[in-house]
């Protein structure tokens, strides 16, 4: 049994190991991907008016909105947030609008802009996720590698998010195989929690794949499972989880998406779902206001969510509320509102904030960093640990070999069985060769 397991480690380790240590690696950097971002392009997140200390009405991210697209009639806002944190930008999500002369959506080579709040100005431009490492690129081109390993769609299936959520799967399967193999004797049990620090090399190589992983097995595991949640939540997770509970069906889920050159004009504006919004917020007794809305083409949908300016990403717990409606009738579709709901729907609602350790706030951010050094870090030593013992297993099939040809040059035989010639009376030397080989 434990030949086998052993066998299964070696080649699921193996086969995951780039991925992981990619994901790994990619992951300590994302936990703080806004703060790099903002640091790296301060355009996209500093409001040119309030370093030049003007002083003037700000706008809302609606009326921004309205501008931007009065402005720049080929795109359509899908995302914008209400209200700017004080001195930054408003970033908006864009995409293209159906061309009338060709019916098909107009090239834009840019998805996502940040607008001054003040002055109403485009800040800046770029096409978030793209494969680039340029100064503004870095931070989406490094969060979606964490995910897709940036593989294309081909003829509509996602190959990225795929193998993703297929290597999740096989990881959490091998944290089982490795906790199982890590504790071969349960009366020195310690040994699979300490490090020979004084030793070094690659005692302490073995010491920090094992012993490291078996000191955050429980974390390891969340993150293998909430990695597939992501990746295959409708495909993997949910049909899982739906044995044990109930699993309330999303706004997207009832719904059925149209080809980009389908979609249609939204009936009602922003302005509108937005106050529609803020009264169902009151009718449920929401605290906070309607921090940002977008919409979606394919679906015909319209989303508020509920958020103080600068908490749109859920710096705490299980994340925003959230609100649907239909875009041509108003209609609410369903909502998002977290703690609430049936088991399951709690499982799906903490998938995210504990893959990203939103969950416990800044500390859980801090965990996952850790944690995503600590993944690249068992991938490396797993193969280093491989390398070696691969390198021991060729030299002794290499001194197998040459002890092989050395007996046939004397004559022997491997087994120390004597050969023919001995037996039929062959001199004294050749029965010593035989006898000693």
């Amino acid at each position: 049994m434990r030949a086998v397991l052993v066998l299964l480690h070696r080649w699921f380790g193996l086969g995951v190991a780039v991925f992981l240590f990619i994901s790994g690696a990619t992951g300590a950097i994302i936990s703080w991907d806004h703060e790099l971002d903002a640091m790296l392009n301060p355009t996209l997140f500093h409001a040119n008016s309030a370093e030049q200390g003007v002083v003037a009405p700000v706008k809302s991210g609606l009326e921004l909105a309205n501008i931007v697209e009065a402005k720049e009639p080929r795109l359509r806002v899908t995302y914008v947030l209400n209200e700017a944190e004080p001195g930054h930008t408003i970033p908006m999500m864009v995409e293209p609008r159906l061309d009338p002369a060709t019916g098909k959506p107009y090239a834009l080579d840019y998805n996502q802009i940040a607008v001054d709040p003040v002055t109403a100005d485009i800040q800046g431009r770029r096409m978030w996720g793209a494969v680039s490492v340029s100064r503004e690129n870095l931070l989406p081109f490094l969060y979606k590698l964490h995910y897709t390993m940036h593989l294309p769609e081909i003829g509509g299936f996602d190959t990225g998010v795929w193998l993703m959520g297929i290597i999740g799967i096989v990881w959490a399967l091998d944290c089982f195989i490795a906790l199982w193999l890590s504790f071969p004797n349960w009366k020195s049990w310690r040994k699979s929690f300490a490090f020979r620090w004084k030793d070094g090399g690659h005692k302490l190589n073995f010491d920090l794949h094992r012993s490291g992983g078996v000191w955050v097995w429980g974390l390891l595991l969340v993150l293998a499972v909430t990695s597939v949640s992501m990746n295959l939540n409708m495909q993997v997770m949910q049909p899982i989880i739906k044995v044990f509970s109930t699993v309330t069906p999303t706004a997207f889920e009832t719904r059925t998406p149209v080809a980009p050159d389908k979609v249609v004009e939204p009936k009602i504006t922003r302005e509108q779902v937005t106050r529609l919004a803020v009264e169902e917020g009151k009718r449920r007794g929401f605290d906070v206001p309607a921090g940002g809305v977008f919409y979606s083409s394919m679906f015909g949908l319209y989303g508020v969510g509920f958020f103080i300016p600068g908490n749109d990403h859920g710096d705490v717990g299980l994340g925003n509320a959230w609100l649907y409606f239909d875009a041509a009738t108003g209609k609410p579709e369903g909502a998002r509102i977290p703690g609430t709901g049936s088991a399951g729907d709690l499982f799906v609602q903490a998938q995210f904030p504990l893959h990203s350790g939103r969950i416990l706030g800044l500390p859980g951010r801090i965990l996952i960093s850790f944690m995503g050094a600590l993944v690249a870090m068992l991938c490396v030593t797993g193969v280093i640990i491989w390398f070696r013992k691969r390198q021991a297993r060729i030299r002794q099939k290499s001194q197998k070999i040459r002890e092989r040809a050395q007996d046939a040059a004397s004559g022997s035989t491997p087994s120390g069985v004597k050969p023919a010639a001995a037996k039929a009376g062959a001199n004294v030397e050749g029965r010593e060769s035989a006898s000693l080989s």
